[in-house]
């Protein structure tokens, strides 16, 4: 599987400005800003990551759609669940 980032390169100091309300609020909960922020910033570089992989595979998805369509999927004919997937 393909890394979407380097789990294991070292972490560097940033200054950012978040709304005071958010750091009062995080502070009294003891919420770690810095996990909450890598954890986001992960969520959101796998969801664009994801998106451009469909992207650049629209053409074999679609490919392989059409041959299902024509041709049914292998071992349909062993199949014991639902037809009405």
């Amino acid at each position: 599987m393909t890394q979407i980032y380097n789990f294991s390169a070292p972490n560097r100091a940033t200054n950012l400005s978040i709304n005071s309300d958010f750091l009062e609020k995080s502070k009294a909960l003891k919420i770690n800003l810095a996990a909450t922020l890598e954890q986001a910033l992960a969520a959101k570089l796998a969801a664009n990551f994801a998106d451009n992989w469909a992207k650049s595979n629209q053409q074999p998805i679609k490919g392989y759609s059409n041959f299902v369509d024509a041709q049914g999927c292998f071992g349909d004919e062993f199949r014991e669940f639902c037809d009405a997937i």
